[in-house]
């Protein structure tokens, strides 16, 4: 989701995955990600682009280690947006102006915040006030399949395979995180001029206090360092790391 001169994206990254995949997908999948950004290819030239490759072992290696890498899945969403947006303002030159910053999401609970952080990213640069009017962010495509198929909102969110444990995945409808985010977009920041225009609604999805969870959603690039999660979580990951501990802890 991008804002003005910035974009938010909450992924999953499993440098594993490539190397489960034989030569020919490996190669298919990375000669689709070049011809994006070269433009349209004929066909034929796709197909001797792939054969040539599945010739080259080593290169065949090197191309696993990219699709399965966080800098370079960001290395290819940053030139697609720049190309599009220098062609889009007929410019040329450097278009971002450096690298991008990433945070370790350490349980579901860290995931679910930073999900409301990024869908609340238009509400709170007062680009709009309402989540449906929020353009290229994953909660207006959830609002507007609700609208075109309402059963979907009893639908529960699925945990994020392989992060925390089962303590670490709240059963959350998708209906249920509609309404934690319109909740937490009403909150009122002094320091940011957008806010949902509302009254303020009862949410029981939060553990703790509210004051809490507003300020992990609404302030989570602030308030956490290189890794967002609980306490546990967040010592752990400064073990693993070789930190003596990592920012967040209070918040």
């Amino acid at each position: 989701m991008g804002v003005s001169n910035h974009t938010h994206v909450v992924l999953r990254v499993d440098p594993r995955l490539p190397h489960a995949w034989d030569d020919e997908e490996v190669a298919a999948r990375w000669n689709r990600l070049t011809r994006s950004l070269d433009g349209p290819v004929d066909l034929e030239a796709a197909t001797v682009r792939e054969q040539s490759l599945l010739q080259q072992r080593e290169r065949l290696t090197e191309i696993r280690n990219r699709l399965g890498s966080l800098r370079w899945f960001m290395r290819f969403l940053n030139e697609a947006i720049a190309r599009a947006a220098n062609a889009e303002d007929e410019s040329t030159g450097r278009f971002w102006y450096g690298r991008f910053r990433c945070q370790a999401l350490l349980d579901d609970a860290a995931v679910l915040a930073c999900m409301a952080y990024v869908d609340l990213n238009p509400i709170r640069a007062g680009l709009c006030d309402r989540l449906i009017d929020s353009d290229f962010t994953t909660i207006q495509r959830r609002l507007r399949s609700i609208e075109s198929r309402p059963d979907t909102g009893d639908e529960l969110l699925e945990p994020v395979t392989g992060v925390g444990g089962r303590e670490d995945s709240p059963d959350i409808s998708l209906a249920d995180y509609i309404a934690l985010v319109e909740w937490t977009g009403r909150i009122a920041r002094p320091d940011k001029p957008g806010v949902i225009v509302n009254e303020q609604v009862p949410v029981t999805l939060i553990r703790g206090s509210p004051g809490w969870w507003a300020r992990s959603a609404l302030t989570i690039e602030a308030a956490f360092g290189c890794a967002v999660g609980r306490p546990g979580r967040l010592k752990a990951h400064a073990e693993g790391t070789g930190r003596r501990s990592v920012r967040g802890m209070s918040a």
